[in-house]
């Protein structure tokens, strides 16, 4: 008894210290049943207990301790090999009931996302809901206490359906992510699928350990078959593509060659062109120069003999009319000039163009502008109408400065 206590007090505090004990012990949980040691019969039993599905966990848990504690010898090889064969037996129970349990997961995860799914469309109907009845057409009609409640509902079911959207996608995210897992999974299954093999092989006997090796042969040889036509194969697309690639080639060349040939073509009719184009210029000229000529003669006689002014005017109005008969079928200028020579009011650029045409099909509205433009002492323009009906007509001017001389 410690100093300074008395006796009583020590009475006191032992019981209460052994019912605590008492208290802890039955708190405790029990502990496991003690491990029977290994012998034939109890061996024999532990075999059937494997088989037993529902007995497979303790019996699982007794070949453990035995072979922990060195039970396996020579002699009980044999029994601890059949034990172990019927362990792995389960494996593919297992894996059986792993499968079948993804697949609910899996059915589970369809159901609900399909219940998700149809409550985010409910959603989407109650929300239309809503913004039918805030169109102005029927807003108009609610009290503004009524569209206040309706305000406060439509951001509520907003507000709820967004949350619900979000959720959807996060599970889509998942179901993705799994995908991915699932791809970088499918390596490391094939493996345990080649083990399982191996395992199984094993457990045969050494014919169909011989067996197997032959199979392994015929193997090798049809793979390297197989490798060398995969070889062939490869040559081939080479060589194929080489001819492609030579006929490509041969075309490219022709085309250029035909290009060649067509730039040569449009060289010399560029040429031709250039010379007819060239000669009317040479035409204009002199047409001019005799215009001038003309004109000076005429001229000259009027201050000499006034009275056969108009004799001398037709005579040159003649030789002048014979002059542009000859440069009539020589260039466009003349043609132009004897087509609005027969229409003393002019003809707009569409009627001249559109008589062109017939006799030069190549010629546009534009070269035909542009040569009456540069031709001002034969040819000229001038407005007729009002307003909307304005129109720009050219008129043949090349005896107007005989007929004012």
């Amino acid at each position: 008894m410690p100093p300074g206590r008395l006796p009583g007090e020590v009475y006191r505090a032992c019981p209460t210290g052994h019912r605590r004990k008492i208290h802890e012990d039955r708190l405790r949980p029990p502990s496991p049943p003690p491990i029977v040691h290994y012998s034939e019969h109890e061996a024999a039993i532990l075999a059937d207990r494997l088989k037993d599905d529902n007995k497979f966990n303790e019996a699982t848990a007794v070949l453990f301790t035995w072979i922990d504690r060195g039970e396996v010898n020579r002699r009980t090889a044999n029994h601890f090999y059949s034990m172990i064969q019927s362990a792995n037996s389960h494996v593919r129970r297992l894996m059986s009931e792993k499968a079948q349990h993804e697949e609910e997961m899996e059915i589970a995860k369809e159901a609900f996302k399909n219940a998700l799914m149809a409550i985010l469309t409910q959603f989407e109907q109650i929300s239309a809901v809503f913004t039918a009845a805030t169109r102005q057409k029927a807003w108009d009609h609610f009290t503004k206490a009524q569209r206040k409640n309706i305000d406060i509902w439509r951001k509520q079911c907003e507000e709820l359906r967004n949350a619900h959207s979000e959720d959807i996608m996060g599970i889509r995210r998942e179901e993705e992510m799994e995908m991915s897992d699932d791809d970088s999974d499918e390596i490391p299954c094939k493996r345990m699928r080649v083990e399982e093999n191996g395992m199984l092989t094993i457990k045969a006997s050494l014919k169909e350990e011989n067996d197997s090796l032959r199979w392994q042969l015929d193997a090798y040889r049809n793979e390297v078959d197989l490798l060398r036509k995969e070889q062939s194969r490869n040559s081939r697309p080479d060589e194929e593509h080489s001819q492609t690639q030579e006929c490509q080639l041969q075309l490219l060349q022709q085309s250029m060659h035909s290009m060649q040939q067509q730039l040569l073509n449009l060289q010399e009719k560029l040429s031709s062109k250039e010379a007819e184009l060239e000669q009317a210029r040479e035409e204009h000229r002199h047409l001019e120069g005799e215009v001038l000529s003309l004109r000076d003669k005429v001229s000259s006689p009027c201050r000499e003999h006034p009275i056969s002014t108009a004799t001398i005017a037709v005579s040159l109005l003649s030789e002048i009319t014979t002059q542009s008969q000859k440069l009539l079928f020589l260039s466009p200028s003349g043609i132009i000039s004897t087509f609005l020579h027969v229409h003393p009011f002019g003809a707009n650029l569409e009627y001249l163009w559109s008589y062109i045409q017939r006799l030069d099909a190549k010629v546009t509205a534009v070269e035909l502008e542009r040569l009456m433009v540069r031709l001002p002492s034969m040819f000229k323009q001038e407005l007729s109408g009002v307003g909307a009906n304005l129109e720009k007509r050219w008129k043949f001017c090349g005896f107007d400065s005989l007929s004012s001389a």
